[in-house]
C-alpha cells in the first residue's frame, strides 16, 4: 500500500495513524507542487516544467524556503510510483484528498499519469463528510490536517477505486485547467475547480492592512489565518509585492530581500489635483 498526500504535515500525520492501524502501513509519498496556483501549459514538456519552476523561483524570492521553493520534481515521485505498481501487482496506490483546490488539482495532475493501473488507484476523498474534532463536536474538515489521528481508521472505510470512467473524464478536466492556464483556481463544490484573476486574494490581504505600520509577516500570517479559501504563503507574499509595486500599499524597509526586512501600511490617499477637483464639482 502506498499513501498519496499533498501536504508536507500529512506525511508525519500518515505516519501517525499507521501507528494506531497496522492495516494500513506502508509508504507515505507527497506531491509537494500546488498546482492552485501559477502556469500550467504544457507540463508534459520539459520546456512547459521549467517554465513553472522558473515562476516559482521568481515568486519566491525574500521567502524562508531559500531555493527550495523551486527544487522539487514531482514528475520522479510519479514514476517511482509506477515503478513499484508495476513491479508489485499486488500494490495499491491510495490517494487522499481533502475539500481544498490544493489537493484536487493535484489530483487531477496525477490522473493522466496513472490510466494504466485502474483498478488499483484508490480514491478517499473527505469532502462533505462529518468528523469529531478534539473537543468532542462534528465539524467538516477542508484539509486531511483537521482531522485526529484516530478518525482516520473510519475514513479508510470510505476507500474505492478510481472508476473507468473517471480515468476518461478527469484527465479532459486537467486539459481544460492547463488551457485556460488561470492563476488562481479554487473549488467551488465536488471537483469543480474555476480560474481566477491573480489579483483573487489582494482583498485578503488589504483587509489585513491598517494605516498603521505593521510587519510584513504579521500581516501575512493574520491573512493566512483569516481567510477563508487557503493558498500558501509564498503566493500571499508575491501579492502583497505586487500591491506595494502598484501604490496600494506603503512599505519602508527592503522588500529584495528577507519577508522580515519590510513594514507595510495602506498608502494615504492621494488629494485632488486642481483638475481633478473640477471635474469631481462637474
Amino acid at each position: 500500500m502506498i499513501h498519496i498526500v499533498f501536504n508536507e504535515s500529512e506525511v508525519a500525520l500518515m505516519q501517525e495513524v499507521m501507528t494506531l492501524d497496522e492495516t494500513m502501513s506502508g509508504e507515505v509519498l507527497q506531491i509537494r507542487d500546488d498546482f492552485a496556483v501559477g502556469p500550467l501549459l504544457q507540463l508534459e514538456t520539459e520546456e512547459g516544467w521549467q517554465a513553472r519552476l522558473a515562476w516559482w523561483n521568481e515568486i519566491s524570492q525574500g521567502s524562508p524556503y531559500g531555493e527550495t521553493a523551486g527544487s522539487f520534481d514531482d514528475r520522479q515521485t510519479v514514476m517511482l510510483i509506477k515503478e513499484k505498481l508495476s513491479a508489485n501487482p499486488e500494490e495499491e496506490l491510495w490517494i487522499w484528498m481533502g475539500q481544498n483546490q490544493h489537493d484536487v488539482t493535484g489530483y487531477y495532475w496525477l490522473m493522466p499519469q496513472l490510466r494504466e493501473f485502474q483498478g488499483r488507484i484508490m480514491i478517499l476523498y473527505l469532502n462533505n463528510l462529518p468528523f469529531i474534532n478534539e473537543k468532542g463536536h462534528i465539524f467538516y474538515p477542508s484539509w486531511l490536517s483537521e482531522i485526529q489521528p484516530r478518525e482516520f481508521t473510519k475514513a479508510r472505510k470510505l476507500a474505492r477505486p478510481v472508476t473507468l470512467s473517471e480515468f476518461e473524464i478527469d484527465p479532459d478536466e486537467w486539459r481544460k485547467l492547463t488551457e485556460e492556464n488561470a492563476v488562481v483556481r479554487i473549488l467551488e463544490g465536488g471537483k469543480k475547480i474555476a480560474g481566477k484573476e491573480d489579483s483573487f486574494y489582494d482583498g485578503e490581504l488589504l483587509k489585513n492592512i491598517t494605516g498603521e505600520w505593521q510587519k510584513a509577516t504579521r500581516v501575512l500570517s493574520n491573512t493566512l489565518n483569516r481567510m477563508k479559501i487557503k493558498t500558501g504563503d509564498i503566493f500571499i507574499m508575491w501579492r502583497m509585492k505586487k500591491l506595494i509595486t502598484d501604490g496600494k500599499i506603503e512599505t519602508t524597509g527592503d522588500t529584495s530581500k528577507s519577508w522580515k526586512d519590510f513594514d507595510v501600511k495602506l498608502a494615504a490617499s492621494k488629494p485632488l489635483t486642481g483638475a481633478e477637483e473640477i471635474v469631481v464639482s462637474v
